[in-house]
């Protein structure tokens, strides 16, 4: 076998670095066709996609955003690390890398402005479920998610079940004609454990009682002093997922940019440093093919981090 051989085999990529990436980014990738297909499915059942002017006629939050934009980002970063480290392209891992960093930075931020604005984060909460009360019988997706919260936390309304009052179909005005007047929704009810069939009426007038009367049928707490609770009797649990997932954004990054540097310079995995390029005056005669240097600066991205 030729010495011209040898050096070509020996600069290879690493097929451990490049298989591991590539499973690594597959995963996120079919989890987010799988996101997207569901999100798409969605919109196709309400009848979105045939009418898309229809995506900003509800009022409220549509859950199904939750699994379009959360699908989406997931199978483009996921396509480009799969393709950036089957082919050895620099350009989509570059792209997967730094988008992926810019993704972390923005938890991150995001994590210690909730953490400072601690207030301001609890009205926004507030406005929040308050405008999706309003709009609780314009979309099923959303009604069903304000059902399982309500059900989920043991509590109804953002701050009691006066809130819904601000629901046409259960505010208690003489002008409504609606059967569930002064009601809440069943998810409000305290259920009754002998019951095998929801009693979706359950909610009916009860807001005509006295306070007292209504904590035996319906909860009487609201939801964001419950969701403030159960953050608080969780908080390790929670934290240690916010954890994981920054681990393995760190993870996905390091390891594209290990990678992309050793694509550019390959016979780094050999001699395990890499140095700048010096003048050509200053390299003997001779040695210039057996030594490895790294490419221009330029080409190095801010992420770059090389494990030898």
């Amino acid at each position: 076998m030729s010495r011209k051989h040898r050096q070509f085999k020996g600069a290879e990529v690493s097929c451990c670095v490049k298989y591991f990436l590539f499973g690594f980014n597959i995963v996120f990738w079919l989890l987010g066709a799988a996101f997207l297909g569901i999100g798409l499915w969605a919109w196709a059942e309400k009848g979105v996609l045939s009418n898309l002017s229809s995506i900003t006629d509800l009022g409220g939050f549509d859950p199904v955003w939750l699994f379009i934009v959360v699908g989406g980002v997931m199978f483009i970063l996921g396509f480009a690390g799969c393709i950036g480290a089957l082919r050895e392209n620099t350009l989509l891992l570059k792209f997967f890398s730094v988008f992926l960093g810019l993704i972390f930075f923005l938890e991150l931020t995001a994590g210690i402005l909730a953490f400072v604005f601690k207030d301001w984060i609890k009205d926004q909460l507030n406005f929040f479920i308050n405008n999706n009360v309003k709009a609780y019988r314009d979309d099923i997706d959303l009604q069903n998610l304000i059902d399982f919260a309500q059900e989920y936390w043991s509590c109804c309304g953002a701050h009691g079940p006066d809130d819904w009052n601000l629901n046409i179909y259960f505010n208690c005005t003489d002008r409504n004609p609606s059967r569930e007047r002064c009601g809440v929704p069943f998810s409000c009810c305290i259920k009754d454990p002998a019951e095998d069939v929801i009693n979706t009426q359950c909610g009916y007038d009860v807001r005509q009682h006295v306070e007292l009367d209504r904590q035996r049928f319906i909860y009487t707490k609201g939801c964001v002093g419950q969701f403030e609770k159960w953050l608080q009797d969780n908080l390790i649990i929670v934290a240690g997922v916010f954890v994981g997932i920054a681990l393995l954004q760190i993870f996905g990054i390091c390891l594209a940019q290990n990678l992309v540097i050793i694509v550019l310079c390959p016979s780094c995995s050999l001699h395990g440093t890499c140095a700048p390029r010096p003048p050509p005056s200053l390299i003997p005669q001779g040695l210039a093919k057996n030594m490895c240097f790294l490419p221009p600066v330029k080409s190095i991205s801010y992420f770059s981090i090389r494990v030898c």
